[in-house]
């Protein structure tokens, strides 16, 4: 994942040169931190068995030969649990990221815009007292009265008159515009505080991601060979057992006896996610070749033309909700509690998805793992 450098805020100021400085930091800084620092949230998959896992140990003990491969599979998945409840923390720094980044940008258009018209106020104060100085200083009532010509000064008072109005308008607007100008300047530096703590938070969360991640892995590679598919074919049975249980369901029942051809923009989606069968699940990723389990649906809907959250947890968020007994193909799977986990479905009471590191995209039981609703793109 990439990183980002972190940034100081602008300070607070009164002159013309210090606001322009700021503008330009600004524009300047969010440009650099959009392109170094950018990094798309991302959901993490997380399958279970049909029973509780039981706590894992904060350091993975070495499996020895008589290794019981259901407790090796409940602290590889316990690590997996703890990743995702990172994670989540990490997509929602990373969104709140965002919106102080463009918050920041918003601010820095508007203390252009600001500079610009107080700059073009000062240069019509600098012209007023220029011609105040030609006119030996006199207030315009004063030069009418000693111009010698009645008609003059009767016609010139309104005159006079505008004008007053015109220059006490422009001393406001001078006043208005320079507090404007260090109002933008406070809240971008509060701005620029509140997106330190965020870039804290999510390069937090990635290490504790990163670190869960890493001690699964080196936990499954402890597995000789034997083991480690011996696991795998445990997986499997865990998975058919709960399907066959969640068939069994009133919500279940009369999906795998319904059409499941999908057409129009859901059949693109289905078709573009069946066709990414056998790739890498690998965290963060969008494709072409590796997936994680919300990057697949993200691009499998973007091929069918429709823009839809990048997070497992955004999508059960923010997507529309269906029942279960009503779901059609290309409808999305929302799984666990916390709506880590994220498949397509495809008919037949079956889904495809991107399961978690170690796997591979490919066909499951809708009711493998605990369904906490679904969602219609």
């Amino acid at each position: 994942m990439r990183t980002r450098a972190s940034a100081r805020g602008p300070r607070e100021g009164r002159g013309g040169k210090l606001r322009l400085a700021l503008a330009t930091a600004l524009v300047c800084a969010v440009s650099v931190g959009a392109v170094v620092l950018g990094s798309p949230g991302v959901a993490h998959a997380d399958p279970t068995p049909p029973r509780n896992p039981a706590p894992g140990p904060s350091s993975p003990p070495s499996p020895g030969p008589s290794r019981d491969l259901e407790g090796v599979h409940r602290e590889v998945e316990t690590l997996y649990r703890k990743a995702e409840a990172a994670t989540d923390a990490y997509n929602a720094a990373s969104e709140q990221q965002r919106l102080q980044e463009k918050s920041i940008a918003e601010i820095a258009g508007q203390v252009r815009t600001a500079q610009e018209r107080l700059d073009r106020l000062r240069g019509q104060a600098g012209a007023l007292a220029r011609a105040q100085y030609r006119n030996g200083g006199l207030p315009p009532h004063t030069e009418l009265f000693f111009s010698g010509a009645p008609d003059t000064f009767l016609n010139g008072v309104t005159l006079a008159r505008k004008g007053e109005q015109a220059t006490h308008d422009l001393l406001a607007a001078l006043t208005a515009t320079r507090a404007e100008l260090d109002g933008y300047a406070k809240a971008a530096d509060e701005r620029w505080k509140t997106l330190a703590g965020d870039r804290r938070k999510k390069e937090d969360a990635k290490k504790e991601i990163e670190a869960k991640l890493e001690a699964a892995k080196k936990l499954e590679a402890q597995l000789e060979e034997k083991e480690r598919e011996r696991l795998r074919q445990l997986e499997e049975e865990w998975a058919r057992q709960a399907q066959a249980s969640w068939l069994a369901t009133d919500a279940a029942k009369g999906l795998v006896g319904r059409g499941s051809a999908a057409t129009g923009d859901a059949g693109r989606a289905v078709d573009f996610a069946t066709a990414q069968l056998g790739k890498n699940y690998v965290w963060g990723a969008e494709g072409p070749d590796t997936f994680d389990c919300s990057g697949l649906t993200l691009k499998a809907w973007a091929a069918a033309g429709h823009a839809i959250p990048r997070t497992s947890q955004e999508q059960w968020r923010q997507l529309p909700k269906v029942d279960v007994k009503d779901m059609r193909p290309g409808d999305l799977v929302i799984y666990f509690s916390d709506a880590s986990h994220v498949g397509m479905y495809v008919g037949g009471g079956s889904i495809v998805h991107a399961p978690r590191p170690g796997r591979q995209v490919t066909v499951a039981g809708a009711g493998s793992m605990p369904i906490l609703g679904v969602v219609r793109p």
